[in-house]
């Protein structure tokens, strides 16, 4: 896996791509189209059970948009860059393995944006976080109105993109937007370290889990009970839960397919 704006590496079947385009990680049309071909990739590889979005500069997680590209985009272009955007958010929320973010920095824009399909966010605690695109007269098009709503609720994602604020990662863990805040010099520790432990654990409950909570969980309520009720019985004749209620009852460690 060879990009120009992102840098990768796999430790301990957990996947890391990191944005690394000086100064600002602010995207243009390859580096969005890189993106979605990176995430595509740790899907697909084997060796990756969980993969980690994270970034490579100190002072940045992302910018956003480069807006010299927004300019005279005009509805056409604009078309294209949603599109491309909408469809990463459905490959990343298909996904059947795990994603999580390590939040550093300033974090505005795209690159934030498509955290909030993630699992998971932890945050350097002097990360600040926001989408400020209402100064532009615009929106967070990477599914943001959706996600936020989702986690945050309505009138919380309504007034923190009204807002279009920076908050403290402190204030967005209040808010419901990260999960976890940590010293920045433990960030890249922290995520390594809970990336493992999520990779340790069964892969096809992992990604019946995600699909229950994921996709059951923006149904009515009946398909949403449809789709658990078919990952419990594909979990039913899987090997690993075999295994797991052996385990059990004898009274030792699964060890996992």
């Amino acid at each position: 896996m060879g990009y120009r704006y992102f840098a990768t590496r796999i430790e301990n079947r957990v996947g890391w791509l990191i944005q690394n385009h000086p100064p600002f990680n602010a995207f243009g049309w390859d580096m969005l189209q890189e993106m979605e071909a990176g995430f595509a990739d740790m899907i697909e590889n084997p060796e990756v059970r969980v993969v980690v979005f994270a970034s490579a500069l100190e002072k940045f997680f992302c910018v956003g948009g480069d807006l010299k590209v927004f300019d005279g985009i005009g509805t056409e272009g604009m078309e294209r860059w949603v599109s491309i955007c909408h469809r990463m958010v459905r490959l990343l929320r298909a996904s059947p393995k795990p994603f999580l973010a390590a939040i550093n920095g300033t974090a505005v824009g795209g690159g934030l944006e498509v955290t909030w399909h993630f699992d998971f966010r932890f945050a350097a605690v002097d990360a600040r976080l926001g989408q400020p695109e209402i100064a532009i007269s615009f929106l967070p098009p990477v599914g943001t109105t959706q996600a936020l709503t989702q986690l945050i609720g309505r009138s919380r994602a309504l007034r923190f993109l009204y807002d279009g604020a920076l908050h403290s990662a402190a204030e967005a863990k209040e808010l419901g937007l990260i999960d976890e805040v940590v010293p920045a010099e433990d960030l890249v520790a922290r995520v390594q370290a809970y990336g493992e432990q999520l990779a340790a654990k069964p892969a096809g409950a992992l990604a019946a889990l995600r699909r229950c909570v994921i996709e059951g969980g923006v149904r009515a309520m009946e398909d949403g009970l449809a789709i658990e009720k078919e990952e419990a019985i594909r979990l039913a004749g899987s090997a690993n839960f075999a295994e797991g209620i052996r385990a059990f009852l004898e009274k030792r460690d699964p060890v996992w397919e």
